[in-house]
């Protein structure tokens, strides 16, 4: 026998640190510029998503309660990884049409932004806190926390660089995320999942889901445990309608177009806090 049997890789959804395949067997085909068949990819169903906020509910506090140094410490060691695998993700995107130039350029921009939001973990809390003067005999600190889950809409063309410019800023400051991601920019997203789960993140941190986001949209803006949904990645195709749920429920939700480094992007994930103390007290 002397033909190869092409083993097209199925692509599986990332929740809690692991790879399960869709609760309802299904999948969908992501194909080339050509039309050839590039792999297969599990698409997620509400009861996935489900799984996924669970996951992420439930490591939101205690990844919110290292330290900002040890936060920016594994995020740097997601860098590392991302590094090392660089040349998986030059041919991850050139199968999916972008040219060897741009692709290797994406691959390096996308390392050194994720670089940069690590490098804020200790950081952001002095330049958005502040302590503020008023008329008594007390200090007024406002400090920033993380808001909690937060619901990523993945950009939808087959960009590395446009995930990372949400996910990081996201998950810098203690908010864990799940992410729905479709079409061919699937490959990309659970390619960083397989990243994130061989580097020091913890499980459920991040989570990934596959599939049709206008399917899986209205779980995630009408779910109460999801305190905050970023739609910036959202088709231009998707009914508006569809997010009028976060509006009922009090729902932040974030659609700032920002393509390149901002301190901006991570106040969007934060909540401020003021504190009144006694002074002498």
């Amino acid at each position: 026998m002397t033909g190869k049997i092409p083993i097209a890789k199925t692509y599986k959804l990332f929740i809690d640190g692991a790879f399960p395949r869709s609760e309802s067997g299904r999948t969908f085909s992501v194909n080339d510029t050509e039309g050839e068949l590039i792999a297969n990819v599990s698409q997620a169903s509400r009861k996935d998503f489900r799984e996924a906020v669970r996951a992420a509910r439930a490591a939101q506090l205690p990844w919110a309660s290292r330290t900002a140094y040890n936060r920016g410490q594994i995020l740097y060691r997601v860098a590392e990884m991302l590094e090392s695998r660089k040349t998986e993700f030059v041919e991850l995107l050139k199968s999916i049409g972008v040219n060897s130039r741009s692709a290797a350029r994406e691959i390096e921009d996308s390392i050194q932004r994720w670089v940069w939001y690590a490098g804020w973990s200790d950081k952001y809390s002095q330049i958005l806190g502040s302590v503020n003067p008023v008329s008594g005999p007390y200090f007024n600190f406002t400090v920033p926390e993380p808001t909690g889950v937060v619901g990523i809409i993945a950009p939808t063309e087959p960009s590395m660089l446009g995930l990372i410019s949400r996910l990081a800023p996201a998950i810098v400051s203690g908010n864990t995320v799940v992410v729905v991601s479709e079409g061919h920019s699937s490959l990309t997203s659970v390619t960083i999942g397989e990243v994130l789960a061989t580097s020091d993140v913890p499980a459920g941190v991040v989570n990934i889901l596959t599939g049709d986001q206008t399917d899986l949209l209205p779980w995630m803006v009408g779910h109460l445990d999801v305190n905050a949904v970023d739609i910036s990645g959202i088709s231009p195709e998707t009914d508006p309608a569809l997010l009028e749920e976060a509006a009922s429920n009090v729902k932040r939700v974030i659609s700032r177009q920002v393509n390149e480094e901002s301190l901006e992007l991570i106040s969007d994930f934060l909540e401020m806090k003021t504190v009144w103390h006694p002074i002498g007290r």
